[in-house]
């Protein structure tokens, strides 16, 4: 890169001398004079492609020892908010990264959009918004100059900027420094849904978010999807994705475990009944498919599996119903259902390793991070410009002039 590319690669130093004058204000803070400012152009046009708009199927990724993801397999359907789930050290934060074009996968199939994330990374971020777990913001810059150089970097054309800085409730004439967990979050889900793009990858994107905000934030989410976008989500909130998700991908030890809509989900789990009966209920305490059978008097609990289900309602019939609570089981149910007392493996087990060492802690999430940067450098190939696998959170310089 020559000396005139990194000069017009820098967006601050572009202000010249009126950066000295008078700090720019969060909502003029473009870095270009108001007589260079010119009317956004419409935006990229995404690639056509046929299939999901995320399609994979036998990933595998290792780092050492360490299997990440073993055969993993996912299908995003253009257009649905995806719920992506899974325990700490599943695979979740390696796989996005994958996606990313952060980390190159050692088998498997991917397409994005029709593309490949490792070959075609540079133009899949045009078309893509990332929301990552872990932030590290420019404490000197306001929250809307954050917002404003982000979007700028990644040379996106904003939509809905001035629209969610108001709805989040944020102040963007504050330093970053003085922001707390909360309002950081903020400046991200803002700088990410003001692109008008077709996919969202969102890794714990309500973090340290009041009720309230998450509640806007759901809405934004919702709009954005009635609009046609696609939005994977990956989070520990288990009724946020309940109430937004329109399918469910769970990981666990690298490798997927369901796949499907909520409501086929719990098909696959057992659901709680809960009943009165005039008369004791009989018939039930042999069945195979009723679990946690108790009887209390005249009052029945149990669980059973959807082939129990009928002789269950039976029994309960022959003994004279006087109330009857037949409950789904929540999204968290489901989730304890498939993971249960060992989501947590260690890779001493030799089964899986990914599952992490619980001595990590419950902030831990992949093995990759401490060395992904430099898988990331080992994998590219030479003459691949360093843009090709960054995120607008990626290899963005560490100072900006204040």
């Amino acid at each position: 890169m020559t000396e005139r590319d990194l000069h017009s690669e820098a967006p601050l130093d572009s202000e010249g001398p009126a950066s000295t004058e008078s700090a720019p204000t969060a909502q003029t803070a473009t870095g270009d004079s108001a007589d260079e400012q010119e009317t956004p152009e419409t935006g990229p046009v995404p690639p056509e492609f046929d299939g999901p708009i995320i399609g994979g199927r036998g990933i595998c990724k290792t780092f050492g020892s360490t299997e990440a993801l073993a055969g993993f397999e996912i299908e995003v359907g253009e257009g649905e908010i995806h719920g992506f789930l899974g325990p700490n050290g599943a695979g979740k934060t390696t796989f996005l990264r994958i996606l990313l074009g952060l980390a190159q996968r050692d088998e498997g199939v991917l397409t994005v959009m029709g593309l490949d994330p490792w070959q075609d990374s540079v133009q899949l971020h045009r078309f893509l918004a990332y929301v990552p777990g872990d932030l590290e913001l420019w404490p000197q810059l306001t929250g809307g100059e954050t917002i404003d150089l982000l979007l700028r970097m990644r040379k996106v054309v904003p939509t809905r900027r001035d629209e969610l800085v108001e709805r989040f409730e944020l102040d963007p004439s504050k330093k970053v420094r003085t922001y707390s967990k909360g309002n950081r979050q903020k400046v991200v889900l803002i700088a990410a849904l003001a692109a008008d793009v077709p996919l969202y990858l969102m890794d714990e994107p309500t973090d340290g978010l009041d009720p309230l905000m998450a509640q806007a934030f759901r809405d934004c989410v919702t709009e954005r999807r009635a609009e046609g976008a696609t939005i994977l989500l990956s989070s520990h909130i288990m009724s946020e994705v309940e109430a937004i998700a329109d399918r469910i991908t769970l990981i666990r030890n690298g490798r997927t475990v369901e796949s499907g809509s909520l409501t086929e989900l719990r098909h696959l789990s057992r659901m709680q009944i809960t009943a009165t009966t005039a008369r004791p209920v009989a018939g039930l305490a042999d069945n195979p498919h009723v679990h946690d059978y108790v009887i209390e008097g005249d009052r029945l609990t149990c669980d059973v599996g959807p082939a129990g289900l009928p002789a269950v309602l039976a029994a309960v019939q022959s003994a004279g119903p006087l109330t009857l609570d037949c409950r789904p089981p929540s999204l968290e149910e489901v989730f304890l259902r498939h993971y249960g007392a060992d989501s947590r493996d260690v890779s001493s087990s030799g089964e899986g390793g990914s599952g992490g060492d619980e001595s990590r802690g419950d902030d831990a999430d992949d093995p990759e991070p401490v060395i992904s940067l430099r898988d990331r450098d080992r994998d590219r190939r030479p003459g691949d410009p360093q843009s090709a696998g960054d995120t607008f959170f990626g290899d963005l310089p560490d100072r900006v002039p204040s």
